[in-house]
């Protein structure tokens, strides 16, 4: 008698359960945890880390994410405007600057930034305007094309209904589209906050004081001493602190988002 796909199903499910918790006795029985806790938990460094992991390292994170997420943004904004203006070469500028930094790693523009810019113009940056400039710029490209998707997905008859109550173009660009089309891009502009904390690693290849370290840079230095590990996975650990709960507010407005889409389509 020939077996059910259901009743297949079943078994390679039992079977899939069966394969993992055989993989998770051998690694629990034959694991040397001993020197695994002296290569990643070592609690005298991580005890070592505190508090300065939280209050140099982790406060500079946050501050350097903010400022290029900041610049980002309004970068952003601008280039998204150009983008969909009616004027040729506004989009051709704004075109060609999101593929060159959509195509260019991040470090290149760090690096650019920070030994170029002086080279060209005789101008030195200090680190903070450094990691603006470089985040923002590079997060702009990305932002750019999610903020003109946004606005393109606002009907176009919101803009005809401000047209007709005597707004302007522009007027109803500022007060109608552009806040109906934040509402919409947030979840993937959350996502882009969240790669912005990640790239502030790249801060390390700057010359930093001690109380300029963020997370990467702090226990980097901190591994340059100790025979363990525990450093990175305490950097780690403190990344998580921020994008964890980015993470969960970006799948919440995105739950919103397809509640409030329903409802409309109910309505």
């Amino acid at each position: 008698m020939a077996m059910s796909k259901r009743k297949r199903a079943e078994y390679i499910r039992y079977a899939q359960y069966g394969v993992l918790i055989v993989v998770v006795l051998l690694v629990a029985f034959l694991a040397d945890w001993g020197q695994i806790r002296r290569a990643f938990f070592n609690t005298e460094i991580a005890a070592s880390m505190f508090p300065n992991v939280i209050t140099v390292a982790l406060k500079n994170t946050i501050i350097y994410t903010a400022l290029g997420f900041g610049f980002g943004l309004a970068l952003g904004l601008v280039l998204a405007l150009m983008k969909l203006s009616s004027v040729a070469p506004y989009r051709w500028i704004a075109t060609v600057y999101i593929e060159f930094f959509r195509g260019v790693p991040a470090l290149l523009v760090f690096i650019g930034i920070y030994y170029g810019v002086p080279i060209a113009f005789q101008v030195q940056f200090p680190p903070l305007t450094t990691v603006m400039l470089a985040l923002g710029g590079v997060g702009a490209a990305y932002m750019a094309e999610t903020i003109r998707a946004g606005i393109q997905a606002v009907p176009k008859g919101q803009v005809e209904a401000a047209r007709s109550l005597g707004m302007s173009q522009g007027r109803a660009m500022i007060t109608v589209v552009i806040p109906q089309a934040f509402r919409i891009i947030l979840p993937p502009l959350t996502n882009e906050l969240i790669l912005l904390t990640k790239d502030s690693s790249l801060i390390y290849i700057l010359g930093l004081f001690r109380e300029q370290y963020e997370l990467t840079k702090f226990g980097r230095e901190t591994l340059s001493r100790s025979p363990s590990l525990t450093p990175i996975l305490i950097a780690g650990l403190c990344y998580l602190i921020i994008t964890l709960p980015l993470g969960y507010l970006s799948r919440w407005l995105e739950r919103r988002g397809t509640t409030g889409s329903r409802k409309k389509v109910s309505a």
